[in-house]
């Protein structure tokens, strides 16, 4: 669950970019640590806060990877759910997102970026305005190839829970949608009826390939 600024001061988190990754809040990403500045990067989380901020890599970032690429300014901030350190020092850890938040400024640290965030609260919304978008998604994975697949079933059962709009829009937009620069923009945008929105409108553009994709792949896909 997103959780409210404490103050304006914001907070100091790791900062793990990654290209073609945007996580949103109670989505759950798996990652395996193997470079030795992420190595360190996880073993202090993992002795201080647990929190792990993921933040997209900016177009051409293949040039500059190991110093500072540019990085998107609005990130997710995760927690540690799990880890393993294996043998030769690597991590297999679970992150799961809990709130959006904005980079005020990156700190000067080593030998991994860490930055000064300031957490983003969402503009209030209440469920019954957005009764007709949620009927829609569950209309949406009912029909044609949604229906008989394990995703399809999983998103319905998510749609039928105590679960809001606002969590199962980013756990949509999390698992379903493969454009990354959308999934940025849904990350960055607070107000809820908007994204909401807009995740419906991408999803019925999109709704061809996706019932290909859950035609082929869906048994397979395990949403968290």
């Amino acid at each position: 669950m997103e959780q409210k600024p404490d103050s304006a001061e914001g907070l100091t988190v790791p900062l793990f970019p990654l290209p073609d990754v945007v996580l949103f809040p109670r989505a759950v990403l798996p990652l395996h640590i193997f470079e030795e500045r992420y190595k360190t990067m996880t073993a202090i989380a993992l002795a201080g806060q647990r929190q792990i901020a993921i933040a997209l890599l900016k177009p051409g970032w293949e040039k500059d990877y190991y110093s500072k690429p540019p990085i998107e300014p609005i990130v997710c901030v995760g927690r540690i759910l799990a880890s393993e350190r294996l043998v030769d020092g690597k991590y297999n850890v679970l992150l799961q997102g809990e709130m959006r938040a904005s980079i005020i400024r990156e700190e000067q640290t080593e030998p991994f970026r860490s930055a000064r965030i300031l957490p983003m609260p969402q503009t209030p919304v209440l469920e019954i305005d957005l009764l007709n978008q949620r009927q829609r998604l569950v209309e949406m994975f009912s029909a044609g190839s949604m229906a008989s697949t394990l995703t399809g079933s999983q998103l319905r059962k998510m749609l039928g829970s105590p679960l809001s709009t606002s969590e199962i829009a980013d756990l949509i937009a999390f698992n379903v949608l493969e454009d990354t620069s959308l999934k940025q923009a849904l990350l960055a945008e607070i107000d809820v009826q908007r994204r909401v929105a807009r995740l419906l409108s991408a999803l019925e553009m999109a709704l061809p390939s996706l019932q290909t994709a859950f035609r082929r792949y869906g048994e397979d896909i395990h949403l968290n």
